[in-house]
């Protein structure tokens, strides 16, 4: 039998931008029970909540998965996407499937790099936290001593990194480019650590010059 959650999970997919009492009715079970069980999909990163004007009065809320929610179900193109990249490894040499990833990325830090002048490097790590989580990825940075870390929290390719690591290539180079800084990866969630974590090289000198 599903658990709660999970039929809140399922609604919303099949229902997205359900309110409470519309959740609340599919899964039979009370409206605080349901707001008490989106709040922890919400932390989770699973859930999002938007305002949805309905007439007179003040906006309701509409809850609906995110793309890392979707992910929480069987999906047709996360196989295929898999099938294109066994194809890609088949009749390219690996350096040239990096070549690829890393020319997406580069390519997508592109439009962002007026918003980063004149921006100090905290300034640039908070951006870089709404520029990732727009891509589905969930970061946060830390200040430990001299040095500056970045966590990816969870990765909307997590699955695909599994039989494809060089996937990873794009991240890491979304974030060096994005930046304009030499990052060293420290962790990888594709190895079984918890989080892939990034150090920013001359930490000290990057922030000196921001």
């Amino acid at each position: 039998m599903k658990s709660t959650r999970d039929r809140i999970l399922q609604t919303l997919l099949a229902n997205p931008r359900s309110t409470i009492n519309q959740l609340a009715q599919a899964v039979e079970i009370n409206a605080i029970s349901v707001r008490h069980h989106l709040a922890s999909l919400q932390a989770e990163g699973l859930v999002a909540a938007d305002e949805e004007r309905h007439g007179v009065g003040r906006p309701r809320l509409v809850y609906s998965l995110t793309e890392q929610g979707i992910e929480k179900f069987p999906t047709r193109y996360l196989n295929l996407t898999d099938r294109l990249l066994d194809q890609l490894r088949e009749t390219l040499p690996e350096n040239e499937i990096r070549e690829v990833f890393i020319k997406i990325a580069r390519n997508l830090a592109n439009e962002y790099e007026d918003k980063m002048k004149g921006l100090t490097l905290p300034e640039k790590l908070d951006y870089l936290k709404e520029i990732l989580a727009g891509e589905g990825f969930s970061i946060r940075w830390m200040k430990q001593g001299k040095d500056y870390y970045i966590q990816t929290v969870s990765c909307p390719y997590y699955h695909l990194s599994q039989n494809h690591p060089v996937i990873c290539m794009m991240d890491q180079t979304l974030i060096s480019s994005v930046l304009n800084l030499p990052i060293r990866k420290t962790s990888s969630i594709s190895t079984g650590e918890e989080y892939c974590t990034y150090v920013i090289q001359d930490s000290v000198e990057a922030e000196r010059k921001s």
